[in-house]
């Protein structure tokens, strides 16, 4: 069985509201820079009702991986890696080893692909992507032997990256931060301050931009989102230092600019980002896409922002500051958002129950 997470197809091209209930990273942390961003409104509709729990009392939650028989996620301190069951709980499918928790670094992206579960987790040493055979069934599953397929990149207290997602290529996208040090993000030599890219068995592309070289892109400070539309244009979200956060469309060989510029140049060595905001507005980690929108969650920024393909220098925003901080956001198989709190984490303020994916319905008019 191929349990791959290959980005869904939108069925309904059209307007897409979101329903919502009536009522940074602290180094790495709206207002919009060069877009407009409004408040989200609920709209009048009798079918639609506020975010409900799919689960709770989760433990500094990172990612969110889910396809058609099973939800998976992972636990950035703990490195334990949780499978949702039928009645609204958890069971442990393992425990990955050599994870040292500690700052932002741990246990966070999680990706799977052709049977096998891909960890991105700090060591003692590095950042490294490992992955494991998923053996059992859903509602039983275990991991398999570790079998680690890149390792060596850059890790700190802070500035990990850490995002791994399949695109519709089949080649593994990881996002790796500066880890303090953002010189690094300019050096082509260097695994930091990138987005990688690499076949499922941890070897280089031959259509890679760079000779005999993981490189896909260059000049990131800390990405934490990466996702592709039905055309396969690729975004990624990033965080800024003081002034700007990003959403960048991502294209092979670029370089994006960090440390010599943050957000907006207009210089021809650069990329800039389609859209950026202020820190303490965003602090953007995972996104999705779905029905013609990216979903962005924002920690620092408390909120889940949408960005409309057809336009992507706008934005609305929806649940601010109702649930506290956002780590992450996928699309579910009944085409819900399961969006995943990150209280516990040391930095949030944890309420009852935190932290919790929340389900949030969306409408889609035609």
């Amino acid at each position: 069985m191929d349990r791959r997470t290959a980005p869904r197809a939108a069925t309904l091209v059209a307007a897409v509201a979101l329903l919502v209930g009536c009522s940074g990273e602290a180094t790495d942390r709206g207002t919009s820079g060069s877009g407009t961003t409004t408040p989200g409104t609920p709209p009048s509709s009798s079918s639609g009702s506020a975010p409900t729990d799919v689960v709770t009392d989760l433990d500094a939650p990172w990612s969110i991986t889910i396809d058609d028989e099973t939800t998976l996620v992972s636990e950035r301190d703990s490195g334990r890696v949780l499978e949702l069951t039928d009645d609204g709980g958890t069971r442990e499918v393992g425990a990955v080893e050599g994870v040292s928790a500690g700052g932002e670094g741990g246990l966070l992206g999680l990706a799977v692909h052709d049977d096998y579960l891909y960890t991105y987790f700090t060591s003692a040493d590095d950042n490294r992507v490992v992955r494991h055979e998923l053996t059992g069934e859903p509602g039983s599953l275990g991991l398999g032997d570790a079998e680690t397929i890149l390792e060596g990149i850059p890790s700190a207290s802070f500035h990990n990256g850490g995002r791994i997602a399949f695109g519709p290529d089949d080649m593994l996208y990881v996002t790796t931060g500066d880890a303090g040090e953002t010189d690094r993000a300019q050096d082509p030599e260097s695994l930091a301050g990138k987005i990688l890219r690499l076949t499922p068995e941890g070897e280089v592309p031959e259509d890679n931009p760079f000779d005999d070289s993981l490189v896909w892109t260059l000049g990131h400070r800390n990405p934490q989102g990466i996702a592709w539309d039905d055309d396969g244009t690729m975004y990624a979200s990033e965080f800024g230092q003081d002034t700007w956060d990003e959403l960048n469309v991502i294209e092979a060989g670029d370089n994006y600019g960090w440390p010599t510029v943050e957000g907006t140049a207009d210089d021809d060595r650069f990329t800039d980002p389609v859209q950026q905001w202020s820190p303490d507005d965003a602090s953007p980690s995972g996104i999705a896409i779905d029905d013609g929108s990216i979903w962005i969650a924002n920690l620092r920024g408390e909120r889940l922002r949408e960005v409309p393909l057809d336009d992507v220098t706008t934005s609305t925003e929806h649940l601010v500051g109702e649930h506290g901080r956002l780590r992450d956001v996928a699309v579910a198989t009944d085409g819900s958002l399961w969006v995943l709190t990150n209280n516990t984490d040391g930095r949030g303020d944890p309420g009852d129950g935190d932290d919790r994916i929340l389900r949030v319905d969306v409408v889609r008019k035609a």
